[in-house]
């Protein structure tokens, strides 16, 4: 499968998005093992805002992130490229649907932001961290989770044979084969984790801390508006 990019890639991640979301926090959780609810929670737990700090969650999906953000106190706003999955999700809270490169909030609205699993589906990813960074109010932290490949070769093997190949079979079974496929192969959109860093300081976040999960299963990133 060849990659698009550009508006390409816009329309296909629409697209294939809208066509997963009814089963796509099921098939989550096989994906995972169950595992990604701890790592949410604990991407959550790494903002460290005040109770009741308005927080926007990017490619908020079927609102994970937006349930475990106001059950820790937070006033939340989801944000997501595609209709379908936010018609899906149980949403309680505001959502827009939005391309996280041109989102429709004002200036320094927000306390913090959250963003899961998501990076590698943006098209422009140094346009999104600006308005990322644009939207924040100076202070606010952002924590991001996301798809990892680990350094290990013992478990780069483990992680090869169940996100490249069981992954995909998993999804054709009980979702949309095609997104299945596309979704392993995306992270060759995933710039290294010292990259993301870089462009999130020219974006105009400081004190970026990289995390790894499970020796690199996952990982995350946590940053502080600069002033």
């Amino acid at each position: 499968m060849t990659l698009p990019v550009g508006e390409a890639k816009t329309q296909l991640v629409r697209k294939m998005f809208d066509d997963i979301a009814p089963r796509y926090e099921f098939v989550n959780r096989l994906m995972t093992l169950g595992l990604d609810a701890r790592w949410r929670t604990v991407t959550v737990r790494d903002l460290r805002l005040p109770a009741d700090s308005l927080v926007l969650d990017v490619a908020t999906g079927t609102g994970d992130f937006v349930r475990e953000l106001a059950k820790n106190g937070y006033r939340v706003v989801g944000t997501d490229l595609s209709w379908g999955m936010l018609f899906a999700g149980a949403f309680t809270t505001p959502v827009v649907q939005a391309d996280a490169s041109r989102l429709p909030f004002p200036t320094g609205i927000f306390d913090g932001l959250t963003c899961g699993y998501a990076l590698r589906n943006f098209t422009d990813l140094a346009a999104t961290f600006s308005e990322m960074a644009r939207v924040t109010r100076p202070g606010g932290r952002i924590s991001f989770l996301e798809v990892s490949e680990p350094s290990s070769a013992f478990l780069r093997l483990g992680f090869n044979l169940w996100f490249r190949r069981a992954v995909p079979l998993i999804g054709a079974l009980v979702s949309d084969r095609q997104a299945y496929r596309y979704l392993p192969r995306s992270t060759a959109y995933l710039p290294p984790a010292t990259v993301i860093s870089e462009m999130l300081v020219s974006a105009g976040f400081t004190a970026v801390n990289h995390r790894e999960i499970l020796g690199g299963l996952s990982q995350r990133f946590i940053a502080t508006r600069r002033a």
